[in-house]
């Protein structure tokens, strides 16, 4: 939507370009459009550098992945990689990491969908790749489980964690693969609440499968 020129008009006016990481998408099909799609993108942005360019949702993934090659060549972009959002399409991420050279991959992991374990996310720790994590709340369905309930007494003792939410994103930070997560919102107490996840311990193994029972 309207993000790109909100995060540009808001970096122009903080004077904060340096110390932003700029991550976006291009989907279109044919290289024509996706060079008119990315430089649309810096234009919004305000910035004759994207730090990281994703194909979104694999789409025309070929096409787009050496059109990035060639403006990480340049210069005008640091880092590109590819995405989806889907259990089902993470046999297709791994085909497309097993051929393409890329950064960074970006795909679905919370709690209650953990199907990247079992080859995603060992498969990017042993290859380099850093992983964003997107739908961490599993489209807010991790929310409707625990609702009612209050936070368990040891998830604040040993975690620090003062929220459901923060106990979700811990979850998933703690996971090696993993390099950041995207928890969707528009609300800034939402916003603000998220960031906490990011202070205090993560959980160990341990704690990690006394979390997963919680949401059983």
């Amino acid at each position: 939507g309207a993000a790109e020129g909100v995060v540009g008009d808001l970096l122009a006016a903080s004077g904060t370009r340096r110390e932003a990481f700029i991550a976006t998408k291009v989907w279109p099909s044919g290289r024509d459009a996706g060079i008119a799609q990315m430089q649309r993108s810096m234009t919004l942005l305000n910035t004759d550098t994207i730090d990281l360019m994703q194909v979104h949702n694999l789409q025309d993934t070929r096409t787009q992945l050496d059109l990035l090659r060639e403006l990480k060549a340049q210069g005008r972009v640091r880092y590109i990689g590819v995405t989806h959002y889907l259990d089902s399409a993470h046999e297709r991420l791994l085909q497309v990491l097993r051929q393409e050279p890329v950064d960074f991959v970006q795909f679905n992991y919370s709690i209650g969908e953990r199907n990247a374990e079992r080859e995603l996310l060992p498969f990017c720790v042993d290859k380099g790749i850093a992983v964003l994590i997107n739908r961490p709340f599993q489209r807010a369905a991790l929310f409707d489980r625990v609702r009612g309930r209050s936070l368990p007494d040891w998830v604040a003792v040993e975690l620090g964690a003062t929220s459901w939410v923060q106990l979700m994103l811990k979850f998933i930070l703690a996971q090696p693969a993993v390099t950041a997560v995207i928890p969707a919102t528009s609300t800034p107490r939402y916003m603000a609440d998220n960031l906490l996840a990011g202070q205090g311990k993560l959980p160990d193994a341990a704690q990690r499968q006394r979390i997963v029972e919680l949401f059983a």
